[in-house]
């Protein structure tokens, strides 16, 4: 243990965890179970291609074969640690293994739509996506975001009025980036020009827009409904070919506008960040702003047009709970998923794709606890509800390991100052 790197010491602190969640697993899901239903999986939502329309197994049986993956999953990981690799491909198989076991075990007698679960999934990561890489654009210039609850909620508010008075959910989701834009530029303005504590800063942010929304929505949009709270929503919208694909088709291929745009900036940031000029600067006025300043670079110009554009991005994601999901606004709607997104950020370790892998993670265990209540299985909701965060700590402190942010993160700049 002593000549073990700290990495490899929480790589065995996970590993530890895994072995032990999937005995404990075993025990309660297949040694101690009674139930003799069996579960059915479904894979076919409408007119995709099918490869196979449901699958229908004993729950016992079912559950065996998936704590067998995820036993698997422990001993890949262990062989990974004992070569000193990561440990990503033996998680994702526990995880998986885990997952469907449970399934198994708790929706005994029951069916599970689990290509409605991946679908749904991808649409409730939406915000949590656009969250996380607002957050990501200012950290990595130097600025913590604790604002992107407000953001998401006054974009949410914005886009549902806009989208009501003008009848086209289209312009709805025009204005939401303008009104995340507008959050953002309280933000910049007192963080970067009058250095104001960004924490404290962004807590006020996120009181402010939750008094103005609240204030808006009953002496507003609740005696005015029909004219000031009635707007559509989009409508998903197949990509030919692509969509008749079996589980993958619908899950990626059958959504709105909204998560089209979502796909195209993911790999538009990810390229951006790391293979361009403005990446390379936005990185090195996060992590060492004195450099960046020697050889020209103006590091608080760069940093206000980054959180703006920050904004713009939160703002997008806003625009989901209302034109890109059920049309009419309602009060404090978001339900913490700004913090959430920041979550999704820190778990990630402040990277593009390790946000994103969170945000799917927290999406599918909404939908997972969602479906669950619907179908009637005898789980409080508050219990599935605690699941992803529970699952959180256990990946960040076992797999994901010490994370840290940009050097310079939450450190306002003044030249002369190193």
């Amino acid at each position: 243990m002593n000549n073990l790197s700290e990495k490899q010491k929480r790589q065995k602190r996970g590993l530890i965890s895994m072995l032990f969640l999937t005995l404990l697993f075993t025990v309660i899901f297949y040694l101690k179970s009674n139930k003799t239903e069996d579960v059915t999986f479904g894979f076919v939502l409408g007119e995709e291609w099918k490869l196979i329309n449901e699958w229908k197994i004993a729950s016992k049986s079912g559950a065996l074969i998936f704590l067998l993956i995820a036993f698997l999953g422990v001993a890949i990981s262990y062989l990974l640690f004992r070569k000193n690799k990561n440990l990503t491909l033996g998680s994702f198989l526990f995880g998986f293994g885990s997952i469907l076991a449970f399934l198994c075990w708790a929706a005994a007698g029951k069916f599970i739509p689990f290509t409605g679960l991946l679908q749904g999934a991808i649409m409730l990561s939406v915000p949590l996506i656009f969250g996380s890489m607002s957050g990501l654009l200012c950290e990595k210039s130097g600025v913590i975001n604790i604002a992107i609850e407000g953001q998401l909620l006054f974009a949410a508010f914005v886009s549902a009025v806009v989208a009501s008075i003008t009848q086209n959910a289209l312009y709805g989701l025009i204005s939401a980036p303008i009104a995340g834009a507008l959050i953002s530029l309280i933000l910049a303005y007192f963080s970067i020009r009058f250095q104001v504590d960004q924490v404290i800063l962004g807590f006020v942010i996120n009181v402010l827009v939750l008094g103005l929304t609240n204030f808006f929505y009953t002496t507003l949009l609740i005696p005015y409904e029909d004219k000031w709270n009635m707007g559509g929503s989009f409508s998903p919208i197949q990509i030919p070919v692509l969509s008749k694909l079996p589980i993958i088709g619908p899950t990626l291929f059958n959504q709105t506008i909204l998560v089209y745009g979502m796909y195209a900036f993911v790999i538009f940031i990810q390229i951006a960040l790391f293979k361009t000029r403005w990446g390379l600067r936005t990185r090195a006025i996060g992590e060492l702003p004195v450099a960046a300043d020697s050889v020209g670079v103006d590091v608080n110009r760069l940093r206000f047009k980054n959180v703006m554009l920050a904004g713009l991005v939160a703002g997008t994601g806003g625009a989901y709970f209302t034109v890109g999901a059920v049309g009419p606004f309602s009060q404090n709607m978001t339900a913490g998923a700004g913090f959430i997104a920041l979550a999704c950020l820190i778990f990630g370790k402040w990277t593009p794709r390790g946000a994103i892998v969170a945000a799917l993670f927290f999406g599918f265990a909404n939908n997972l606890q969602g479906n669950l209540s619907i179908i009637g299985v005898s789980i409080p909701s508050e219990f599935m509800l605690m699941v992803p965060y529970i699952a959180t700590i256990i990946a960040v402190s076992g797999v994901v390991g010490r994370v840290r942010a940009p050097a310079a993160d939450g450190i306002p700049y003044t030249r002369g100052n190193k």
